[in-house]
């Protein structure tokens, strides 16, 4: 069944993916993205030639995202799936990283996506229906080095989608994380690095640990040509086509050995989640009503 799709960060990375599978599989789609009529010019073009509506929309602004809103859905004729995409990644000592920094990487990848369900809840929760889907990483459930900053920024992410998970579902209204892993992508060639180096000279030799790490990350990837980006694409649209109601809430897409272990993780913080709300009474809430 076609559905009408809002999409965030349809200009790079799974962004352009997703939409040409959606689009591909007869959804209707409303690509997202900034500076439409600049640097992402010939991004929004080639989608527009495959039947994308292009919006010209910042997650960082509150009034680009309400004016982004209105005009997806009165263009699409409606909305039945939002899909937080949008995202920035980093790399480098987190001491390094100033509280600009952080504000930065924040406006993006946590406040952006409350602005965007601010503006898309009151519609959903009028029509009693809806999905909304979250971009995560398996970075937002474990910890590795060198990473902090844009990890802490999913970890936010995914408690944001706990709390409209359960509070949206008697609303008749869906959200489900997706987690990828690790890909060769045009995210990775836009990652932030430190604003202040400062103190670079007091971790000795130390210092180099996070390139040489890239590094490594960069030759497994090579490695290992499964690790495709298309696969994350494909999750998505699989995704939503499941039937109302019976979306997992968190899915792992990562091919290299990490999301087996996340996915494990994810299953046993579920029971724990369903006995913690079952103890209060609340456990329906952590199911969709129909």
């Amino acid at each position: 069944m076609s559905k009408k799709i809002l999409l965030t960060g349809a200009s790079g990375g799974f962004g352009v993916l997703t939409v040409k599978k959606l689009i591909e599989k007869g959804h209707q789609v409303a690509a997202a993205m900034r500076d439409v009529a600049g640097s992402n010019k010939n991004t929004a073009a080639e989608l527009a030639s495959l039947g994308a509506i292009i919006v010209e929309l910042d997650v960082t602004n509150d009034d680009s995202v309400t004016n982004g809103v209105a005009t997806a859905i009165e263009k699409l004729g409606g909305l039945d799936v939002l899909m937080n995409n949008a995202g920035i990644g980093s790399a480098g000592m987190i001491e390094f990283f100033t509280t600009a920094d952080f504000q930065k990487m924040y406006e993006v990848n946590v406040f952006g996506v409350q602005r965007m369900n601010r503006a898309v809840a009151p519609y959903f929760r009028q029509q009693k229906s809806g999905l909304i889907v979250y971009t995560s990483s398996l970075l937002g459930r474990i910890t590795l080095p060198f990473y902090g900053l844009y990890q802490s920024s999913k970890w936010a992410l995914e408690a944001l989608a706990e709390n409209y998970r359960v509070e949206l579902s008697t609303f008749g209204i869906e959200n489900c994380i997706v987690e990828p892993g690790g890909y060769p992508t045009a995210f990775a060639e836009n990652l932030m690095f430190p604003s202040d180096a400062s103190q670079a000279a007091s971790y000795g030799d130390f210092i180099h640990a996070p390139q040489k790490m890239g590094e490594n990350f960069g030759n497994v990837l090579a490695n290992n040509p499964q690790q495709d980006p298309q696969r994350v694409a494909d999750a998505f649209a699989e995704l939503i086509d499941m039937p109302y109601g019976e979306k997992p809430f968190r899915t792992t897409v990562d091919f290299i050995g990490m999301g087996d272990h996340v996915s494990k993780y994810n299953e046993h913080l579920g029971q724990v989640t369903a006995g913690l709300y079952g103890n209060f009474g609340i456990a329906g809430m952590l199911s969709v009503q129909k």
